[in-house]
């Protein structure tokens, strides 16, 4: 009922935001001589900020339009080029001369954790000038038919398999957050099939690969509440008249409340100053607030399913670690991975994935080279200033790139595919990997958790084959994982942390001819002139 009731409270206040959104145009209408007053800006911002905080917010835009490439402004279109009904892989098409020297090409595969892919904007931004650039693109569950079947973990895992075998060898995977788990447990199981297809690397960027590791409290929340607690208290059925009625998920607005709840202070702190900004007429600080808010808010659905096998294996049984974690009812070993390059993110201040979580996977890949394994702890950032803002462009970016170019191999795109949106066929789950070895009833996924409510940080874990019962009590860290420590200067860190200030991070803005990349063109160049000339 909590759902049709959150539903019927915004049918409810629709004709309340309709005389907001009037009363805003009457006295910001630069003819009506009060809105030059402090008294009409005030009576405005009321009425702006009543429609901001009751509106249902839809899912944003990329709005990447162009980039910079080689010192000059080259046009950029993100098309789908791959589709099924919980997700689509777009593509960012530069428009390129003929001819010349294929970039890296990586799959951004981005959270299914209550935001949308658009969160990571600024990781595509900054990584549009030296890459070719695809981005898993998840489907809001409660958009979705029940007639599309079930998406689990397994399924996630599927999805990606199916998006590297798409895009041919030699692709750069990357696992932001939540996706670290199903990211590990893909590139696992393409390594044991001998895939050809296998990512040449794969960069996890604070995900949560071993949760024993300094736990946080969104960890040790789902580990106090138990499995059955999230089961009875946080999910529900999608209501009419949407397209997924009668779908179990964990619904977008239970997520919000649980990321507000974390720092509800700085939340309100955030809309008076809003309030005031509108009053003073501080127009550039308002839009900065807009902009952070219209992604902020803007949350879907996750499936039942997904959200609650992922707060088991994840956050409870700690499958993964424990080498238990299984695909289709066949265990994975990460042991198996070996030809696949491993770098690994984290950030300092990190509260959703903590310090050494990431770092993590060193253990569990015991196979891959130690020439082909680097970890990487960033200073003085939070959970988002890993995969976005200043830092992320100046720091953390040109590594990935490095990364790339010493340990990845090029080869030709695979021809993209026409993606027809009435195309029945084409928008079937996809079909197991094995059917032979699959058992009838795939098991169910989940979600992380943050604040009061589970949120995004898909996880099941294994390992090198570890003792199933083994000790929850969090392995020390290896010191024999080659380590990168970055010496940070006097970058000032303009972006959103999901701990920190609301001050919505500045697009870079390119200085002429200049690269778009803040603090970061003059080393990424030095690495592609390196690399060109085999240095």
């Amino acid at each position: 009922m909590l759902y049709e009731f959150y539903e019927w409270n915004h049918a409810v206040l629709a004709p309340f935001r309709a005389v907001a959104d009037a009363t805003k145009a009457i006295y910001q209408n630069p003819l009506n001589p009060i809105s030059h007053t402090e008294m009409g800006r005030t009576v405005a911002a009321m009425a702006e900020l009543f429609e901001r905080t009751t509106r249902v917010y839809g899912k944003p835009s990329f709005d990447l339009h162009d980039t910079f490439v080689d010192g000059m402004r080259v046009p950029v279109i993100d098309k789908p080029v791959w589709r099924k009904p919980f997700g689509t892989l777009l593509h960012f098409e530069r428009a390129l001369p003929e001819g010349r020297k294929p970039d890296p090409r990586f799959l951004i595969v981005a959270p299914m954790s209550g935001h949308y892919a658009t969160l990571l904007r600024g990781t595509v931004e900054a990584l549009l000038p030296y890459g070719e650039i695809y981005i898993t693109d998840w489907q809001d569950a409660r958009t979705v038919p029940l007639s599309a079947g079930r998406f689990d973990l397994d399924t996630y895992v599927d999805y990606v398999i199916e998006m590297l075998r798409f895009l041919g060898p030699g692709v750069n995977v990357i696992g932001v957050c939540q996706p670290a788990v199903p990211v590990m447990m893909a590139v696992a199981r393409m390594e044991e099939d001998e895939d050809p297809c296998h990512p040449a690397t794969m960069t996890l960027m604070g995900g949560p690969i071993d949760t024993r590791v300094n736990p946080t409290a969104v960890n040790k929340l789902a580990k106090d509440k138990g499995i059955d607690w999230f089961r009875q208290n946080v999910i529900m059925k999608v209501p009419f008249p949407q397209p997924g009625f009668m779908r179990e998920v964990y619904p977008g607005f239970l997520q919000l409340t649980g990321f507000m709840s974390m720092n509800l202070d700085r939340h309100l702190i955030a809309h008076k100053d809003f309030f005031w900004h509108l009053v003073k007429n501080d127009g550039d600080s308002a839009d900065k607030h807009r902009t952070f808010y219209d992604e902020y808010n803007a949350v879907m659905d996750l499936t039942a399913e997904f959200y609650l096998q992922t707060v088991e294996e994840v956050f409870i049984k700690h499958s993964l670690p424990r080498g238990t974690i299984t695909h289709h009812g066949k265990r994975l070993d990460m042991g198996k991975i070996r030809r696949t390059a491993l770098l690994t993110v984290e950030g300092e201040n990190d509260d959703i994935s903590g310090v050494g979580q990431t770092r993590a996977a060193h253990d569990l890949c015991h196979n891959i080279p130690d020439d082909m394994r680097v970890h990487y702890l960033q200073p003085k950032v939070g959970h988002y200033g890993v995969f976005n803002g200043s830092r992320f462009r100046a720091e953390i970016a040109p590594r990935i790139v490095d990364f790339a170019l010493t340990h990845g191999h090029r080869a030709a795109p695979t021809a993209p595919v026409a993606v027809e949106a009435a195309d029945e066929a084409s928008l079937q789950p996809p079909a197991a990997l094995d059917e032979a070895s699959l058992p009838e009833d795939a098991v169910a996924s989940a979600v992380a958790v943050s604040g009061d409510v589970p949120f995004g940080g898909a996880e099941t874990h294994d390992g090198s084959a570890p003792d199933s019962s083994a000790s929850d009590e969090a392995p020390q860290a290896r010191d024999d994982v080659p380590s990168v420590i970055a010496v940070s200067g006097d970058v000032p860190f303009a972006a959103v942390e999901t701990h920190g200030s609301f001050e919505p991070p500045a697009p870079p803005v390119p200085d002429g001819g200049g690269d778009h990349l803040s603090g970061a063109p003059i080393l990424l160049d030095a690495i592609r002139e390196a690399k060109k000339h085999g240095r």
